[in-house]
C-alpha cells in the first residue's frame, strides 16, 4: 500500500480516501484533533453566516484522505497545511443525513501533526439545532444547540465526544450585539459596522459542548462570591432576549447558591472562568455547554412572584446543567452509550441539590414522579436499557428519553441511598478526580462507586439496572418480621414475550417507623420487614421497583397512605395501579385511593389520585353513563378541598401560603374546572380571563392563567381562539405564549382545530411552538382524527428544524389514541415517514405500543371500570 501511495504524491489531483465504507457511526480511527480555531461572522439578520475553521489534528500514519463531520456547509475553500507547505483538499459531504463528509487530499499527507483549514459558509437553522436564528418581535437572535450531532452544521469538525480539545474562538457581529462563546471576551476589533470579538481559549472539550449566542441581549451581571473551594469570585451573568431584563433578577440573585452547593458537593471549584446562562425562545429544555449554559425561556425568565411550578423548574435544571459543568464537561463519556452517565447523575443531582436550595419549593418529590412515569415507558416490550450500544449516530437521539433521565436518575438515588451519602459520595470524589478534563465509560464509574462503597454487590446492582431492560415487580407476602419475596419483570395485560430477568434489588420495607433493607438477588426469598403495621415495600418510595401485595395488605397499606412520607405514597399508587393494568388489583381500589389520599398533606400526593383518573377519561377508558357520572365522582373528592382552602383567580392572591399549598390550590382549580367541571370553579376563572383579556393584568395571578385560558377558549369557541391567539403570536412572553397557544389547541372544537391548522405555517410561530400545537390538538377525541390526518402528511415538516427534545414531542403525538386498530393504522401512516427522515424509529414503536396496550387494557376491564365510576 505504501508503494501505491507513493507513487501518486507526484500528482497533482486528489488523492482518493482510503477504500472504506461511509462511517455511519464512529469515525475511523488514524486522525486525532488537538486544537480548534473558529472564526465566524455571524449577523442574525442575514439568511447565512461565514466561517473560518483551523483544526489541528495528528495523523498516526501517511494519509491520502479521511473522514470527518459537516452538515449543509458550503465550503469554498479547504487545504491542508504540514510545516510550511500547502496541500489542497477536496471536500465532500458523503452522506447529507448525518453529515458526514470526505476529505481528500492533493498528496497524502504524511503521518505527524498538520492542520486542516477551511472557509464556508451556511444557512442558519429555523429551529433549535445547530446555529440557529429565531425572531422576537422586530428582531433576530442566534443562538446554537450543538447536541448530539449538530456543531457539523456550524463548522468542520470531529464531531464525537471522545475527542476533548481547546478552542479558540472569535465572532464578528454588527457593532450593536451582544455576543457570547464558552470563553470569557477578551478583546474586541472594530471593523467598520461590524465587530470581531475574542474569546479566551477554552479547557479541553467536545464540539458539543461549544456555544455561541448573538443578538440585542438584555443583561444582568453579578458574581458567584469566593467559596472554600474557589479563592475568587466568579463572574455570572443572564442574558435574555430584549425587553425581558427586569425578569432576570431572581435567576441571578438565586444562582450563586446552587453553584456553592455543587461546589461544596464536588469539593472542587467551578470547572470554567465563568458563568453566562442565556435564554432562547425555544429551546424547549437546557443545554450544558461549559460556560455558556442555554435555557428555555420559561426557565430561565421568571420573576420573584413566579407560580411555585416555575420555581420548582428553574431550581432543579439550572441544577441539573450546573451540575454537569463537572459530570459531563468536566469527565466526558467516551462515547454516546454512556450518555446515560451524564444525564442519570445530572439529573439525581438536580434533585438532590435543588432541595438544599430551597427546601420549602419541594423539589425533590419530583424525583419520584418523574421515575414513576420512566416505569411506564421501561414497562413496554419495545425499548432499550439505560445503556445502549449505540453504532449509528441516527440513533443517538433515543439515548435522551425518559429512560436515561427518569429512571437513570431514580437508579442512582437508589443505590446513593442504598450506599450512604457518605460512600456514595467518596466514590463520586474519585471518579471526578481520576478522569478530569478527559472522558471516562460508565465502566469506569463502577470501578469508583466500588472503591468508594467497599461492597462489589452494589456495582453488581447497579449495572443489573442499567444494562436490562424492564420494570422489576416485587411480590411481597408478610409473615411476622419478615416477608416472603419474589421478583420478575413487570408486564400489562396483554403483553407477550416479556423475557425472564433478574436483578440484585436494594430492596427496603417500612412498617411504622422502622425501616429494613435487603439485597434480593435471588428470584424467591426472604427479606426482613421489622416493625408494627402495614408493610410499604419501597421504603422513602426511592427504590427503583414496583412491589405487589395481597388484598388485605392493600387495603391496610392505602388506609395508612395519608400518613406515609409523600415518597412512600406516590410509590404505592403507582405500584396499585401497575398492578390494575397486570389484571390484579380492582378499578374500585383504585378510586378509594384517590378519595383516602386526596386527605394527604404533601399537594402531589393529594391529586395524584384524581390526575390518574383524568387520564382513564382522557384515554377514552371510561364511556357510557359512566362518563355522565364522572365528573360528579371527582367533584366528590376535589372540589370541598378546593373550598376549604379558598380560590381568588388575582394576581397576588397566594402571596402569604407556603409553596406547597400554593401548588395544591392550582392543582385542585385545573381538577375542579377540567375534570369535575364545577360551575362556580369555571365562571372564576372566565371572569378573570375576560377581564385579563381586556386588559386588566391584575385579574389573573400567573398560577391560574393555563386553566383559565382554557376554559375562556372552551367557552367562547372559535372567536376567542383567534383573539387569543392574535394576543399570543404577538407577544414576547414565554409563558404567556406557551399558555394561550395551548389553550386554542387543546379546545376540543373542531372549528377552532380546523382553523388553528391553517396557521400552522404562520410565520409568527416558532417551530416548538408548531409542534405543540399539533400534539395538544391531538388530545381531545373530538379534534385527535384532524391532528393525526394533518401530522400523516406533514410530519417531516415538523421534524425539518427539530432537535433532541422536540424530535420525541414529535413521535409521541399518535400515542393518545386507544385501540389495537388505531395502533396497526399508526404504525401504516408513520413508518415511512419515520424511514424517510432518518429518526424517531424508538419512539414510534413505543407511541404504536402504547396504543394497543391501551386498547387491549380498555377491552380487558373497561366494563370493570365504568362500574367503579357509577358506584362512586
Amino acid at each position: 500500500m505504501r508503494v501505491f501511495v507513493a507513487a501518486l504524491l507526484s500528482l497533482l489531483i486528489a488523492v482518493p480516501a482510503v477504500a472504506q465504507d461511509v462511517p455511519i457511526g464512529k469515525l475511523p480511527s488514524g486522525t486525532t484533533p488537538t486544537a480548534y480555531r473558529l472564526d465566524l461572522t455571524v449577523d442574525p439578520e442575514q439568511e447565512r453566516f461565514t466561517g473560518h475553521a483551523e483544526i489541528d489534528v495528528t495523523l498516526d500514519k501517511d494519509t491520502p484522505g479521511l473522514f470527518l463531520h459537516g452538515r449543509g456547509l458550503k465550503v469554498t475553500r479547504a487545504f491542508a497545511r504540514v510545516g510550511n507547505r500547502t496541500v489542497a483538499a477536496t471536500y465532500k459531504e458523503v452522506n447529507t443525513t448525518l453529515g458526514v463528509v470526505r476529505l481528500d487530499f492533493a498528496s497524502a499527507l504524511p503521518a505527524g501533526k498538520a492542520v486542516l483549514l477551511f472557509d464556508y459558509d451556511a444557512p442558519f437553522g429555523e429551529g433549535p439545532a445547530g446555529l440557529y436564528r429565531v425572531k422576537v418581535g422586530d428582531i433576530h437572535y442566534a443562538w446554537t444547540q450543538f447536541q448530539s450531532i449538530d456543531a457539523r452544521a456550524a463548522f468542520p469538525g470531529f464531531d464525537e465526544p471522545g475527542f476533548k480539545t481547546p478552542f479558540t474562538v472569535s465572532l464578528t457581529t454588527p457593532a450593536n450585539l451582544v455576543a457570547v462563546s464558552n470563553g470569557e471576551e477578551t478583546g474586541t476589533t472594530r471593523q467598520g459596522r461590524l465587530v470581531r470579538h475574542r474569546y479566551a481559549t477554552t479547557e479541553k472539550l467536545p464540539t458539543y459542548l461549544v456555544a455561541f449566542a448573538v443578538g440585542q441581549f438584555d443583561v444582568v451581571s453579578g458574581q458567584v462570591p469566593p467559596t472554600p473551594q474557589r479563592a475568587k469570585p466568579l463572574p455570572l451573568r443572564i442574558l435574555a432576549t430584549k425587553g425581558q431584563g427586569p425578569k432576570l433578577d431572581y435567576a441571578l440573585k438565586e444562582t450563586p447558591r446552587i453553584v456553592e452547593l455543587l461546589e461544596h458537593y464536588f469539593d472542587s471549584p467551578f470547572p470554567f472562568s465563568k458563568l453566562d446562562q442565556i435564554a432562547s425562545p425555544v429551546m424547549g429544555g437546557a443545554m450544558e455547554n461549559a460556560g455558556a449554559v442555554i435555557y428555555d425561556d420559561s426557565l430561565l425568565v421568571l420573576g420573584g412572584d413566579a407560580p411555585v411550578r416555575r420555581k420548582q423548574g428553574f431550581g432543579m435544571v439550572v441544577a441539573h446543567e450546573l451540575a454537569h459543568q463537572w459530570f459531563g464537561d468536566l469527565v466526558t463519556p467516551a462515547w454516546w452509550d454512556d450518555i446515560w452517565l451524564n444525564e442519570s447523575f445530572a439529573n439525581w443531582m438536580g434533585y438532590f441539590i435543588a432541595d438544599k436550595w430551597r427546601p420549602e419549593l419541594n423539589i425533590q418529590v419530583g424525583a419520584i414522579e418523574e421515575a414513576l412515569a420512566a416505569m411506564n415507558t421501561d414497562a413496554l416490550a419495545v425499548g432499550r436499557p439505560i445503556r445502549q450500544p449505540i453504532t449509528d449516530s441516527g440513533e443517538i437521539d433515543s439515548a435522551f428519553d425518559a429512560i436515561t433521565y427518569g429512571k437513570g436518575g431514580q437508579v442512582v438515588d437508589m443505590i446513593a441511598n442504598y450506599m450512604g451519602e457518605d460512600a456514595f459520595r467518596k466514590g463520586v470524589h474519585i471518579h471526578m478526580k481520576r478522569y478530569a478534563r478527559g472522558n471516562a465509560t460508565g465502566e469506569d464509574f463502577f470501578r469508583s462507586l466500588s472503591e468508594g462503597a467497599g461492597d462489589p454487590r452494589l456495582v453488581q446492582a447497579m449495572r443489573g439496572f442499567v444494562e436490562q431492560q424492564g420494570v422489576p415487580v416485587v411480590a411481597v407476602r408478610p409473615s411476622g418480621e419478615s416477608a416472603s419475596v419474589s421478583q420478575k419483570r413487570y408486564a400489562a395485560l396483554g403483553a407477550e414475550g416479556v423475557p425472564a430477568t433478574q436483578w440484585t434489588i436494594p430492596f427496603c420495607a417500612t412498617r411504622g417507623d422502622t425501616k429494613s433493607c435487603t439485597l434480593v438477588d435471588k428470584p424467591a426469598m426472604t427479606a426482613a420487614a421489622r416493625g408494627s403495621g402495614p408493610v410499604m415495600p419501597n421504603a422513602g418510595g426511592r427504590g427503583y421497583y414496583r412491589f405487589d401485595l395481597p388484598e388485605a395488605e392493600w387495603t391496610a397499606l392505602i388506609a395508612r397512605g395519608p400518613h406515609l412520607p409523600a415518597g412512600e405514597a406516590l410509590a404505592a399508587t403507582d405500584s396499585l395501579w401497575a398492578s390494575f393494568r397486570a389484571g390484579g388489583a380492582s378499578p374500585a381500589q383504585l378510586v378509594q385511593a384517590a378519595k383516602t389520599l386526596a386527605a394527604h398533606s404533601d399537594s402531589n400526593v393529594a391529586i395524584d389520585g384524581g390526575e390518574r383518573l383524568s387520564d382513564l377519561r382522557a384515554r377514552g377508558l371510561i364511556s357510557g353513563d359512566a362518563l355522565k357520572a364522572y365528573p360528579a365522582l371527582m367533584a366528590s373528592i376535589y372540589v370541598p378541598r378546593l373550598k376549604e382552602i379558598g380560590f381568588d383567580p388575582r394576581r397576588g392572591s397566594q402571596s402569604g401560603d407556603d409553596p406547597d399549598r400554593q401548588a395544591y390550590r392550582n392543582a385542585l382549580v385545573a381538577l375542579a374546572a377540567d375534570d369535575a367541571r364545577d360551575p362556580a370553579t369555571r365562571a372564576a376563572l372566565e371572569k378573570a380571563a375576560k377581564a385579563f383579556m381586556a386588559g386588566d393584568d391584575a385579574a389573573l395571578d400567573a398560577s391560574f392563567l393555563r386553566t383559565a385560558l382554557r376554559v375562556h377558549v372552551e367557552e367562547g369557541g372559535l372567536a376567542a381562539a383567534q383573539a387569543l391567539y392574535a394576543r399570543a403570536t404577538a407577544s414576547q412572553d414565554a409563558v404567556f405564549r406557551s399558555a394561550a397557544l395551548g389553550a386554542v389547541a387543546a379546545s376540543g372544537n373542531v372549528d377552532t382545530a380546523r382553523w388553528l391548522l391553517g396557521k400552522v405555517d404562520d410565520a409568527a410561530l416558532r417551530s416548538t411552538e408548531r409542534v405543540a400545537i399539533v400534539g395538544a390538538m391531538a388530545g381531545p377525541a373530538t379534534t385527535q382524527p384532524l391532528a393525526l390526518d394533518w401530522l400523516k402528511t406533514n410530519l417531516d415538516r415538523l421534524v425539518k428544524d427539530s432537535n433532541l427534545t422536540t424530535i420525541g414531542q414529535v413521535m409521541s403525538i399518535p400515542g393518545r389514541l386507544c385501540s389495537v386498530e388505531d395502533a396497526d393504522t399508526v404504525r401504516t401512516l408513520l413508518q415511512p415517514k419515520v424511514k424517510a427522515v432518518g429518526r424517531g424509529q424508538l419512539t414510534l414503536d413505543r407511541a404504536v405500543e402504547r396504543v394497543r396496550a391501551c386498547g387491549q387494557l380498555k377491552a380487558a376491564r373497561g366494563a370493570e371500570i365504568n362500574a367503579a365510576i357509577l358506584a362512586r
